[in-house]
């Protein structure tokens, strides 16, 4: 099948557009290639150092012989995506030594939960915490004791900040190594009926906490396929997973079988030897694009709008909203898993999951094929499914038809003829929305915007029953350099009441909904943001706004000579600056580029 000319000319014009900055990353990267274990060019005082603590590894590693690998882990017991990966460093060092090499714990980066600080002050490091990680990926790697890395993270704000971190020691292979999904809980329309009961006062605390604790029950990643499931997603479609590894089971024989895989895999792909993979160059423009066209085709996390964006900065790629949205648009939709249906991401494995997905995708010629997966083979190879047959990992071609038509579907007969992202453009900026959720009634509105400065605020307003009518709730001063672009999911319920009591209702912000954001009409990521005076600084209480997805519209309603007089209304972040480690984060913020520009304090030379 030849190219989607739309596939062909968004990745030509990536190519272009990056041409200097990719050059110049490959140029550093192709320097600091090493064709000799890494760990020889230090001295004997640095390397004794290295593997003063290495016990059984200390011969090898002394020898200087065979390639060392790097873990770069995210554990914590809190989280419980990432609990599983306790007992990872002690396999992929099992499986290293008997491929010939070794393996060391190169460090830790934080790991925290979007789940857990959901409208809590701590959300507000959640997108900030990205770059954290980035740096901290960095510090792990910077001893140069390792020809090839392990990642080993699956959440939110953690992949994306692995990812970029370790762009910045491209020249070595990189392999993620996730953990894989809790098992299946209380079905998500129970979930979704028990918050919206209780939005409305109509379900108890105790209620609302019992669903929730049956929702998110055990180890693994949530279920729903929010912005971690959506990583998952991205890593297969670029090639820097093993094929079909992202939802399987923790603590299973596959799921232990894929890791051992991995580690003998890092150790096969080194600069030492003939299959040499480094992560800079798997990661390409066409990569980059695969990424993109997964994310409209499974209706995934909004989030990656921004996060896609840091990522391909980090590789020396200029990737931009209008790129998105014109993929998106060529992409139909294969998968509703929720929020953008009912079934899970167990059950959508279970349909034929991400394999089938790719393969479809690649018939259609909507996915480059010829990208250097981290297995050996191109993005074909790429779409199987792993399997145990008599103990030994083993994988297969996805099943030829979906198991589930509720959930997956062939491009023949899609959901929806295009993909769940849009880029919004009119005199209020740009704007990202998402579809996939949204029944096509509500995908365009036209109403007078209500204001507010948080979403305590509006819920505030919720709660005493004065948002009547249809309208727009604009919040703003929640962009990256305001404070920290926090998540305002919490909203949902609310949003979704209104919704169902018949009246016609949507969102405005310059902040970020979760990739749990649902049925309810929602122009986020707004970009200038209202610190910086953009057009939702300028908007009035009352002010007529349309909102129209399919036409990638958004605007005020007002007299342009007016609008370009208006000052801009500032807000107010004294109380944004300190707590929970706010005033720790004081530089990252004022430093924070915008949305489109991927929400990023590190990219200060352009």
């Amino acid at each position: 099948m030849s190219l989607h000319p739309v596939v062909q000319a968004v990745t030509e014009r990536i190519r272009q557009r990056s041409a200097g900055p990719r050059a110049d990353y490959l140029a550093r990267i192709e320097a600091a290639r090493e064709t000799s274990p890494a760990r020889g060019r230090l001295s004997c005082g640095n390397l004794a150092h290295g593997f003063a603590a290495s016990e059984d590894d200390k011969p090898r590693l002394r020898a200087v012989h065979a390639p060392n690998l790097g873990i770069v882990t995210a554990y914590n017991d809190m989280l419980s995506a990432h609990q599983p990966f306790r007992f990872y460093p002690e396999l992929i060092k099992m499986a290293a030594r008997n491929a010939g090499g070794s393996a060391q714990v190169a460090g830790g980066v934080p790991a925290m939960c979007d789940g857990v600080t959901q409208g809590r002050p701590g959300m507000e490091l959640s997108l900030q915490s990205r770059d954290v990680i980035a740096m901290a990926t960095a510090v792990s790697l910077s001893h140069e004791m390792f020809d090839a890395m392990l990642l080993l993270g699956v959440c939110d704000k953690i992949v994306p900040g692995l990812l970029m971190g370790a762009l910045s020691f491209g020249h070595l292979p990189a392999i993620f190594v996730p953990a894989g999904p809790m098992p299946s809980g209380l079905p998500n329309a129970e979930k979704a009926r028990v918050r919206q009961a209780y939005a409305e006062g109509k379900a108890t605390r105790d209620e609302l906490l019992a669903a929730e604790a049956a929702s998110y029950h055990s180890a693994g990643t949530c279920t729903f396929y929010g912005t971690a499931n959506s990583n998952q997603m991205l890593l297969e479609m670029m090639g820097l997973q093993l094929p079909g590894t992202s939802f399987v089971a923790p603590n299973t024989p596959l799921r232990d079988a894929l890791t051992v895989a991995a580690a003998e895999r890092a150790c096969a792909i080194t600069g030492q030897g003939e299959a040499y993979t480094p992560i800079g160059r798997t990661l390409d423009e066409k990569a980059i694009v695969n990424a993109m066209v997964g994310l409209a085709a499974t209706g995934g996390s909004t989030n990656h709008a921004i996060h896609l964006v840091a990522v391909a900065r980090s590789a020396g790629l200029h990737i931009t909203w209008d790129d998105l949205d014109e993929l998106s648009r060529a992409t139909p939709l294969l998968a509703r898993v929720y929020p953008n249906g009912q079934a899970d991401v167990n059950q959508f494995a279970a349909a034929g999951g991400l394999p089938f997905v790719i393969r479809e995708l690649l018939d259609g010629g909507l996915l480059h094929p010829d990208i250097a997966c981290i297995s050996g083979g191109d993005l074909y190879a790429q779409a199987r499914e792993p399997w145990l047959h008599d103990g030994v990992l083993k994988w297969r071609d996805p099943p030829l038809h979906s198991g589930d038509a509720t959930v997956l579907r062939p491009l023949s007969d899609p959901f929806d003829a295009e993909g769940g992202l849009r880029c919004l453009t009119g005199n209020l900026g740009r704007a990202i929305v998402k579809v996939s959720a949204v029944k096509h009634e509500h995908r365009s509105i036209q109403a007078p915007v209500r204001i507010f400065n948080s979403q305590d605020e509006m819920l505030g307003a919720f709660k005493a029953g004065v948002l009547t009518g249809d309208f727009i709730a604009v919040v703003r001063g929640q962009g990256p350099r305001a404070n920290g672009m926090p998540e305002l999911h919490k909203l949902t319920p609310a949003l979704g009441v209104m919704q169902d009591r018949g009246q016609r209702v949507a969102l405005l912000t310059d902040g970020r909904m979760s990739g749990a954001s649902g049925k309810v009409l929602a122009a986020i990521h707004v970009v200038p943001e209202a610190v910086c005076g953009g057009g939702i600084a300028r908007l009035r209480e009352g002010d007529v706004v349309r909102i129209d997805s399919d036409a990638g519209v958004f605007e005020a309603a007002v007299d342009a000579a007016h609008w370009a007089a208006r000052e801009p209304v500032l807000p107010d972040t004294s109380g944004n600056r300190h707590g929970v480690g706010r005033e720790l984060f004081g530089l990252m913020r004022a430093h924070a580029g915008s949305a489109e520009e991927g929400g990023s304090a590190m990219f200060t030379e352009g």
